[in-house]
């Protein structure tokens, strides 16, 4: 048995567990190793029955007896009472039939659980039990507890681990041995062995450090080698036009902000040379990155060249398109826009294709289309990436290859990142921040709501209604779930439409419609035919409707603060006051994110905040990232990721040949080929 080899050689793991694992992408052993768990329970410390206090805990006790029965509607209970020399405790398990038989009287048991007030007495709830040995596997020990699916919890994920750790002894390294003597790091097999089975708290943190660094590490030098690469490759040369600048600007109907005149200075500088531009603008809600990145394209078109913009959806290539659209006419170049997405019948595919060919479209606008086969560029300068961050090495390839050339590039996102993490994240590229809002616009006001005071909300949201707003509802589901409680978007929206709000047009939209059922669904609100839209975060980022001023927002403890924030930022961005309403789906108080969110309107400092609570996680979820993921390493460590880069530069400095670290470049490369654009 190899890393290479397929689940099913594992001992237990048939056909059909396989393709559970199948679903957490864990397809060969070398998967499951490489699978880390995402936080754990510590069960280590083994107490006496009489000095037991409320939580998670561990006894070592007899079981005397062990009984079950059915309840009301099929429910089965197990119960038991467990024994050492100090005192009993109570156990119970819930529909757990076979437990009864399992116990043996008489045996001594790791009994580990929660401990808590049930029904006037302290009971051990659902433990897991293991005959005492030196080597328990789910009891008395720190447990690893790992991202589950239907059908496979974390205890049979850990039954799988155990044999699959053997393989460790034949591990290889992927550090140089030297890096690992400076740093003073255990190896890598110690490492994998300690973060699936910790034998301590201070072994579990060897491990974090030693898989953290690695990360950094890697991607660190990935990012170097793209930066490096990119050095060596020749873009061309745009002059900047002072006058054309001038004049586009005065044609604005805003005026634009330090921070987009500081932004643009620094494209313009980049533009002027013959090395690619790689530089990724960060922009908060509403920060006008679009404004900047026409601004960048103006001179691209000055010299009769091409930019392309590739946008994640449809809906956002169409609102780009309409934007670019508006900002151009006042020059005249306005007719230099054309569109490219997959929903465009082929006699406009075909026109499009051929304006593109001949360089009478400019300012192309799409989606992946943009980089099919059948796109042929004329002269493509300059592509400006929005909200999709992993552009890799093989569509920098295929652009090249149209483009005869390395285009100069523009990433945008709207997620606020903090520094730490765009450093760690995205290396080799030049970031520019927007952090000032344009003059003149409103703060969202944001407001906390009590599941009690719906009706009174309803209220005030159709008074605005009533005045031809429009309002956004966001729920956490698509459908109901009998696990998770939660409201869904089908639920509220057959409530609001037949119900609270059936004097109004309500429409819904989530993920599982067709793109054309949800660009319909857009379409219609965008033209005010729909006064309310109930969707799940499909609209998260970049959806633009000025005349929607109100965002409601179901069950906002299940979601990310910099989600709720992103959220937030698609109202009041026209005339009218914006909304944004946070309805509690429990009687808990509002948590720290929830209090913030209310309280500030800064996306960077939510950022930062989002990291310090849920760490780096927080921020990936809307990152839209593939494959790359730091899974150990926490952001706020910053000793250890300037330790990490320093390495990796010093590395790089020394000239040694890299191929001879065979499995340090398997994992490089990895990280190079989902890095941006460079």
């Amino acid at each position: 048995m190899t890393t290479e080899s397929p689940l099913t050689e594992l001992k237990g793991i048939g056909d059909a567990q396989a393709k559970k694992f199948a679903v957490l992408g864990i397809r060969t052993v070398g998967d499951l190793l490489d699978y880390f768990p995402r936080r754990y329970e510590d069960y280590s410390v083994i107490t006496p029955v009489s000095k037991l206090q409320p939580g998670v805990v561990t006894v070592e006790a007899v079981v005397k007896q062990a009984a079950g029965r059915y309840v009301r509607r099929g429910m089965h209970i197990t119960e038991a009472v467990a024994s050492d020399s100090s005192g009993s405790v109570r156990l119970i398990w819930f529909n757990q039939p076979y437990r009864a038989a399992a116990l043996k009287a008489g045996q001594k048991y790791f009994i580990s659980g929660d401990y808590q007030l049930r029904r006037q007495r302290f009971t051990i709830l659902n433990p897991s039990v293991e005959m005492v040995s030196d080597l328990p596997l789910n009891t008395a020990r720190i447990l690893a507890v790992y991202r589950e699916t239907k059908g496979l919890a974390s205890r049979q994920i850990r039954l799988a681990v155990q044999p699959a750790l053997e393989l460790l002894k034949s591990l290889l390294e992927t550090l140089p041995a030297q890096i690992i003597k400076d740093q003073r790091l255990i190896s890598r097999a110690e490492a994998v062995a300690a973060i699936h089975q910790p034998q301590s708290a201070d072994h579990l943190e060897k491990a974090r450090r030693r898989l953290g660094f690695e990360e950094v590490f890697q991607l660190t030098l990935a990012s170097l080698l793209n930066k490096r690469e990119n050095q060596h490759e020749t873009a061309l040369a745009i002059p900047f036009d002072e006058k054309l600048a001038r004049d586009f600007v005065k044609h604005l109907p805003f005026k634009l902000t330090d921070a987009q005149r500081r932004t643009v200075w620094q494209i313009y500088q980049d533009l002027q040379k013959i090395e690619p531009m790689n530089r990724l603008i960060e922009g908060d809600v509403g920060s006008g990155k679009t404004a900047v990145a026409a601004m960048a394209a103006l001179m691209v078109l000055a010299e009769s060249k091409q930019v392309a913009l590739m946008a994640p959806t449809e809906l956002l290539a169409r609102q780009h398109a309409d934007t670019i659209h508006s900002l151009l006419k006042p020059l005249g170049r306005q007719d230099s826009v054309a569109m490219l997405v997959g929903s465009l019948k082929p006699a406009q595919k075909a026109k499009a294709r051929a304006a593109i060919k001949t360089g009478k479209a400019g300012f192309i606008i799409g989606t992946q289309a943009l980089i099919q086969e059948k796109v042929d560029m004329h002269q493509l300068a300059l592509i400006i990436v929005d909200e999709q961050h992993r552009f890799g090495v093989d569509q920098r390839k295929t652009l090249m290859t149209k483009a005869g050339h390395m285009p100069h590039v523009l990433s945008l996102t709207a997620t606020p990142i903090p520094r730490s993490l765009a450093l760690t994240l995205y290396g080799e590229l030049d970031i520019s921040v927007l952090d000032q809002k344009p003059a003149g616009r409103q703060e969202v006001i944001t407001e906390l709501a009590s599941p009690n005071s719906r009706a009174q909300l309803y209220q005030t949201i159709d008074k605005e209604l009533a005045e031809g707003r429009q309002m956004f509802v966001v729920c956490p589901l698509i459908t109901e779930s009998a696990v998770v409680e939660a409201h869904s978007a089908e639920k509220i929206y057959e409530q609001l439409s037949k119900k609270d709000f059936k004097h109004r047009r309500v429409g819904l939209l989530h993920g599982k419609l067709k793109p054309t059922e949800k660009q319909a669904v857009m379409e219609r609100f965008v033209r005010h035919e729909l006064d309310i839209v109930v969707s799940t975060t499909v609209i998260e980022v970049g959806v633009d409707v000025p005349n929607a001023s109100i965002m409601l927002i179901e069950g906002p403890e299940r979601f990310g603060l910099a989600q709720l924030h992103q959220l937030r930022g698609r109202v009041g961005r026209g005339s009218a006051q914006g909304y944004c309403y946070l309805l509690l789906s429990g009687s808990k108080s509002p948590n720290r994110r929830l209090r913030a969110l209310e309280s500030s309107n800064d996306g960077f400092k939510l950022a930062e905040l989002d990291l310090e609570l849920r760490g780096p996680g927080a921020i990936y979820g809307t990152l839209q990232h593939g494959q790359l993921d730091l899974r150990i390493a926490k952001l706020t460590d910053t000793k250890l990721i300037a330790a990490a880069r320093r390495a990796a530069q010093e590395l790089l400095d020394s000239g040694e040949d890299l191929l001879q670290y065979k499995q340090l470049m398997q994992h490089v490369n990895r990280f190079r080929a989902v890095t941006n654009l460079n």
